[in-house]
């Protein structure tokens, strides 16, 4: 595959397309194993987080391409039908599925989580920006909007296909606004845009590559790192995103992510992670129960694994006090069972907001032929954490790493709706172990993992 080494995503995809095949790939992110680099497919979606692209890279793997004619079978496909019927309902009935997700896509969120005083800016030293409305959904379909587009059946349509200068692209999503724009200090919408792309063309997780920017821009202000990139550099981002690929310069540095470099200048207080994985764009100053997420999910800062964002501010499925610590643990334990099976299942988590747990145990009885209900469902949901919690724990992981980075536990605030407020985690995190029957420094009881048929991996633990 020599002729494919070097090549960017699009290009690689091109070159091994042929009809009845799939393929991933990695870009030259990948290739030089960035560590938040990104794999991709020949629609455009990104297998974003965590560095996956690094693993193939490290192998020597460009790509993998997939022939197939054959379609699963399903058990009973008239009531399966049936019940994507109903779904589709449920779907188009729901205000944020069917008009605020078409209209805006993701990035609708913008001036909400503004308002909200959560939309992250200058490395979370501050939870608004001034500018939001220069870098909103609402300025995305007016100004670069080609057409929108949609997952294939998908009745949402969140799609974005946008346009700067003679370049034509996917996105930017609500997260890639606030890692490559507000995260910056950067309004230049274009600029951000165009990022966007570069990130997508090289392979790259935009969400961890604009947070280790920001980091490296707060060393800079900290007077910790000698650069010109600072906060609000717009003219110099696509050239550092460009660098961090190629691993040059300051970008080799940066392409370690956020934690390392902020070691290396002993200064880690300024890196915004958890468990090595930078921050998406919600302040949990302003919605404890989303501080609580992040701390516990076992991939480290990630807004997938039992988003908060529906009850803490968008009343789904119930609106909760976004600044009250108690009653959190309950719920958000639900929300990552719940996400957890619709991992599993590979659908969108966008559905959720639409219908709940009662689809997901037709839809898998309908395709599967085993009876499923709600509670089946959990079980199998907390199964699948507890598992991965003791993954976490047999690499080395300890109760040490469900933390937060100091800054939301020790500074308020200082401006906007969520003013005042820092997070207050140990509370809920006692409250969390104790709902999920772990033990006081997170450890999963042997007879909570022989409940859950994890028996043999808790003989294992115990003699490890």
């Amino acid at each position: 595959a020599d002729e494919l080494w070097g090549k960017e995503i699009p290009d690689t995809i091109e070159t091994l397309k042929e009809r009845g095949s799939a393929t991933v790939s990695i870009g030259p992110a990948g290739e030089n194993k960035v560590l938040f680099a990104s794999i991709a497919d020949e629609k455009g979606r990104s297998y974003g987080r965590g560095g996956v692209g690094a693993v193939m890279g490290s192998k020597n793997l460009k790509a993998i391409r997939a022939f197939g004619k054959d379609k699963p079978g399903i058990a009973e496909p008239d009531i399966y039908k049936f019940v994507n019927y109903e779904a589709g309902k449920m779907v188009t009935a729901s205000p944020r599925t069917s008009e605020a997700l078409p209209e805006f896509g993701s990035s609708v969120l913008v001036n909400l989580m503004n308002w909200y005083g959560v939309f992250p800016s200058r490395n979370f030293q501050r939870g608004e920006f001034e500018n939001a409305a220069k870098i909103s959904g609402e300025r995305l379909k007016d100004d670069y909007l080609i057409k929108r587009g949609a997952c294939w059946s998908c009745p949402i349509g969140c799609k974005r296909v946008t346009r700067v200068g003679n370049e034509k692209g996917e996105g930017p999503e609500y997260e890639s606004i606030y890692a490559l724009g507000s995260s910056l200090d950067i309004d230049d919408f274009d600029t951000i845009i165009s990022a966007n792309y570069l990130c997508n063309r090289l392979g790259m997780d935009t969400i961890s590559c604009g947070a280790t920017i920001a980091c490296a821009m707060e060393l800079e202000e900290k007077g910790k790192l000698d650069t010109e990139l600072a906060f609000g550099r717009a003219d110099l981002l696509l050239q550092t995103v460009e660098d961090i690929a190629y691993r040059r310069g300051l970008g080799n540095e940066i392409a370690d992510g956020s934690k390392r470099l902020s070691a290396r200048y002993e200064m880690p207080e300024v890196s915004m992670q958890v468990k090595g994985l930078e921050f998406p764009a919600y302040d949990p100053r302003g919605m404890q129960g989303q501080g609580l997420l992040y701390a516990t999910s076992n991939r480290g800062a990630c807004h997938l694994r039992g988003n908060m964002l529906g009850p803490e501010l968008l009343g789904a499925p119930k609106m909760l006090d976004r600044h009250a610590p108690s009653g959190k643990a309950g719920i958000l334990i639900v929300m990552q069972h719940t996400n957890a099976v619709i991992d599993s299942i590979g659908m969108c988590k966008f559905v959720n907001y639409a219908i709940g747990d009662e689809f997901f145990s037709r839809l898998m009885t309908s395709v599967t032929g085993v009876e499923y209900e709600v509670q089946d469902l959990q079980l199998a949901g907390e199964r699948i954490w507890n598992l991965e919690r003791l993954y976490n724990l047999r690499a080395g992981f300890t109760d040490a790493d469900d933390n937060l980075p100091p800054r939301f536990l020790n500074e308020p605030l200082q401006e906007g709706a969520s003013a005042g407020h820092v997070v207050h985690l140990d509370e809920m995190l006692e409250e969390y172990y104790r709902f999920r029957s772990w033990s006081a420094d997170g450890i999963p009881s042997e007879k909570k993992q022989i409940a859950l048929g994890l028996d043999q991996l808790a003989t294992e633990q115990e003699n490890a």
